[in-house]
């Protein structure tokens, strides 16, 4: 059986970078172990295959975790760490929409540079996980053989993207280890309708800037509407705090409503909205399209549902569509330090195996890169100096 200082398994944005750290800060013998035949699939596939690597505002408010081990992660491999990382690989990321940080060809550019620095690592691809057991040394056993290790890394990622070949292995690993998991649920994903919201699927195509309040934050980009209910990047991002109960949004934030009053125009051509989308709301909420300065005070503040609408989602789009999932290992049985089991000397979590999630935005990519590289540099500090 062939024996590695550290077995790492999942080549997907957390584990290769977890690999190239260790490859460039000590001489360890690393083995990345993936059940495609390609790495970091998922990685490959984001941003539109230009990956949105991070975003202009970081920190752990754009997080569903625990503060202190999302805190932590970012004060180690910051937003500037990751950027600075990356250029010295010769990637130049532009930004979109003044927040996204994204690969200006395609996120092979990513892939290339941390494939490039993981140079030395043993890369078995094509071997499905199958169980890790014991420890010191653990045994993980694939479809293609047994393999030794004195740490394994758990960089298996989330359950969504199963065609990319996603699975939630991670989590029964962690379970068979004694420890507590949150289930995987689709997070960045849309929202579906209850019936007395069917008017907006007839709006399928349109877009429009707005504001969602849910569960404490409040989010602002734009909402897509589609043939099943509501997506686009405010309402992903809004699905990640989503639960059940009602949502408030916004279709028409930074607009002074009191403006129309001595507008004579129909309301439907005064607001600063699609007049598909006006004229279907106002059809919704039994308001007539009329001149503007033709409202009563009933009507304005009907009208006023315009910025206060509340619905309540009936559940969401599901994992095939969603970007991400939250849940996974219990923040609290990692070391904040380390990212190392509380349980179990030498197993480690990184990525979307554990139960941190970001918003819409590159966050996730962000957590990813900043968890390896606190498991990686504890590793060779704590463990294996040169």
């Amino acid at each position: 059986m062939k024996h590695f200082d550290v077995i790492i398994l999942g080549a997907g944005a957390s584990g290769l970078m977890c690999a190239a750290q260790l490859r460039e800060k000590s001489s360890l013998k690393v083995a990345l172990i993936e059940g495609n035949m390609k790495p970091a699939l998922k990685l490959k596939a984001s941003g539109g295959g230009k990956c949105n690597l991070t975003n202009v505002e970081v920190d752990a408010s754009h997080f569903l975790g625990e503060e202190s081990l999302v805190s932590n992660a970012l004060s180690v491999f910051s937003k500037e760490a990751l950027l600075q990382y990356f250029h010295d690989g010769g990637l130049r990321p532009v930004i979109r929409k003044e927040r996204y940080y994204f690969c200006p060809k395609s996120s092979d550019e990513v892939i290339s540079i941390l494939i490039g620095k993981s140079q030395g690592c043993e890369m078995l691809m094509g071997y499905k996980i199958v169980s890790v057991e014991g420890n010191l040394p653990f045994v993980v056993t694939t479809d293609k053989g047994k393999f030794s290790a004195s740490k394994v890394v758990m960089a298996t990622g989330g359950a969504s993207y199963k065609e990319l070949g996603a699975s939630d292995i991670g989590l029964k690993i962690a379970q068979e280890y004694g420890h507590t998991v949150v289930p995987f649920a689709p997070a960045l994903v849309g929202l579906t309708l209850q019936p007395k919201e069917f008017w907006m699927k007839e709006l399928s195509g349109v877009s429009v800037k707005a504001r969602i309040d849910v569960a404490g934050k409040t989010l602002d980009e734009d909402l897509l509407f589609a043939h099943k209910g509501i997506s686009g990047p405010v309402v992903l991002s809004a699905s990640l705090y989503w639960h059940r109960g009602e949502i408030a949004i916004n279709f028409c934030p930074d607009f002074d409503l009191s403006t129309l009053e001595s507008e004579k125009k129909l309301l439907s051509t005064a607001l600063p909205l699609p007049k598909r989308f006006s004229k279907a709301f106002l059809e919704a909420i039994g308001l007539e399209d009329k001149p503007c300065n033709r409202l009563n005070g009933d009507e304005r503040d009907k009208l006023a549902l315009i910025q206060t609408y509340k619905m309540a989602p009936s559940g969401t789009f599901g994992l095939t569509k969603a970007e991400v999932c939250r849940g996974g290992l219990a923040c609290e049985e990692l070391e904040v330090d380390t990212m190392q089991s509380t349980k179990i000397d030498g197993l480690y979590f990184i990525g979307e195996t554990v139960d941190v999630t970001g918003e819409l935005g590159g966050y996730n990519f962000q957590w990813a890169f900043s968890s390896a590289v606190v498991c990686a540099a504890s590793i060779v500090k704590n463990n294996f100096k040169k």
